[in-house]
């Protein structure tokens, strides 16, 4: 950035860079206390629970027993003016039978083979998956970006990537009804979506979370350098104050990873979500960080499935497979990505089994899967597993307090 200036001098405001770096300094202490109380109460939820011998159980970490069949579609959304590319990956079950739907949705500089790992891994497991390529937030729109020959991505993508979901939905019903090789199997009754990042919004808002437009004028008034997250829920901001439909009502449960959610939706917005949720946090993410982003937001949902997975020293990046366009385009520095990211993947695509084949198929004997317990027997070091079902404001307010 220095070598780019185009000046042979720089001002610094020291005594603001100072104010950041105190206010740094108190991030850390409060989000090394809050984890500390998820440590505690991830013990005390295992404690609580019946024993399992994980070892006699079916070892999701496997891949499942089904060879599964990959095509690519391009759907035009004209009344948007969108070109969506999709990949779906179908199981080959035997016979005609109908297996829920999972939408996988990327986050910024994303593309549709980002998550193809965790595609794949879910097909091999009976489940029909999409992994939709969003083109205004994608790989390639960002290539054109960075090289001049596009804007940088609009306001309205906070809409459009819940409604470029709704439409691969509404297309996929649509040639359930005329396809050959999509009669008689696809689900669309049973619907699940996993997003990273922007695409873990996504996935909130078909759930039901509602833009909190008057929280985020008031948050994005405030200079909040150490949540880079904010410089995208702010664009939001500056939209037409409406009730955006996203919900979507074929829609059963969610993850979202590394999402943002602390000002663009609030305690009002994510209230409103009544399906079961999974929100995946890495302690160590500067990009949406855990506390504000995904920790303090799961204490307000109020639907009685919720999970909160946490990833001690796992980054924004954690989840993300090496080598991937995105990170060609923008590349990482191996710090951001933190260590080991292959158990980072590991067990997302290994909760993702367990969650989907609970809150999907409806199979109560995957329940045990999604504890505390088993999130310490499959916990491997660096990458330390928590997983709570209940933690309160008033619980990570007395850690910060301590």
């Amino acid at each position: 950035m220095l070598r780019r200036f185009p000046s042979r001098s720089v001002r610094l405001n020291l005594n603001r860079s100072l104010n950041i770096i105190h206010s740094s300094s108190e991030l850390l202490e409060q989000r090394e206390a809050i984890v500390g109380a998820i440590q505690k109460e991830a013990i005390a939820e295992s404690s609580a629970q019946s024993p399992v011998d994980f070892s006699q159980q079916p070892d999701l970490r496997q891949k499942g027993a089904f060879h599964w069949q990959q095509q690519t579609l391009t759907l035009e959304d004209k009344s948007r003016h969108r070109r969506l590319p999709v990949d779906l990956y179908l199981p080959q079950l035997p016979g005609k039978q109908l297996v829920p739907v999972i939408v996988i949705s990327h986050g910024m500089a994303g593309d549709r083979t980002t998550f193809a790992y965790l595609a794949q891994y879910l097909a091999s497991h009976g489940f029909a998956v999409a992994v939709v390529e969003h083109p205004g937030i994608s790989s390639q729109r960002f290539q054109q970006y960075f090289a001049g020959l596009a804007s940088s991505p609009e306001p309205m993508e906070s809409i459009n990537q819940p409604l470029d979901v709704k439409y691969v939905l509404d297309e996929l019903q649509r040639r359930s009804q005329s396809d050959l090789v999509l009669q008689n199997r696809l689900n669309l009754q049973q619907v699940g979506v996993i997003g990273h990042s922007h695409g873990g919004y996504a996935a909130l808002t078909l759930a039901g979370a509602t833009i909190n437009f008057e929280l985020l004028r008031r948050n994005c008034e405030r200079d909040n350098f150490l949540n880079m997250s904010l410089l995208v829920q702010c664009k939001t901001a500056g939209l037409p104050r409406i009730n955006y439909p996203l919900r979507d009502e074929r829609v059963k449960a969610i993850i979202a990873v590394n999402s943002l959610s602390s000002s663009i939706f609030g305690e009002r917005g994510l209230s409103q979500i009544q399906v079961p949720v999974m929100l995946v946090a890495g302690s160590k993410d500067v990009v949406t960080p855990a506390v504000p982003e995904q920790i303090r937001p799961f204490t307000r949902l109020t639907t009685p499935e919720r999970y909160l997975v946490l990833i001690e020293n796992g980054t924004h990046f954690s989840v993300l497979p090496e080598g991937t366009s995105s990170s060609r385009i923008i590349p990482v520095p191996a710090e951001m990505v933190g260590p080991d990211p292959a158990i980072a993947r590991s067990y997302l695509s290994t909760l993702s089994v367990a969650f989907v084949q609970r809150h999907l198929a409806n199979r109560p004997d995957y329940h045990s899967y999604l504890s505390a317990s088993y999130a310490k027997f499959v916990s491997q070091p660096p990458l330390n597993l928590n997983l709570v079902q209940s933690l309160t404001t008033a619980q990570l307010e007395q850690a910060v307090k301590r």
